[in-house]
């Protein structure tokens, strides 16, 4: 019994092995679908895969950004732009224009 043992074990674990490679048993053999890794295309996919999230990723990021920045309004600066019928106001306050020609500015502005 002490002799069966470790034979049964390593003719168990040979067996196994060759199954596990791919011939004659579970496997699918060299490489996924049998075809690719007997010739270096599993790094090759491997690099492409990879390089396809990056990809991905880059682009995501760079649609976040662009919307973020596309969407951000100019940042006010304090400074208010005087509307047409502010600056003859200010011209008949000054004395630049007369009443007559105020009424006829602002009649024109309004219209």
């Amino acid at each position: 019994m002490k002799r069966i043992f470790p034979g049964l074990i390593t003719v168990l674990t040979l067996y196994s092995e060759s199954f596990a490679q791919g011939y004659g048993g579970w496997g699918m053999g060299p490489g996924m679908m049998g075809w690719g890794m007997g010739y270096g295309m599993g790094w090759l996919w491997t690099i492409l895969m990879i390089a396809f999230w990056i990809a991905i990723i880059v682009g995501i990021v760079l649609l976040i950004r662009w919307l973020i920045l596309s969407t951000r309004t100019q940042p006010h600066t304090g400074r208010h732009e005087e509307s047409a019928l502010e600056i003859l106001k200010k011209r008949y306050a000054r004395g630049e224009i007369d009443r007559e020609e105020f009424e006829q500015r602002k009649k024109d502005l309004l219209a």
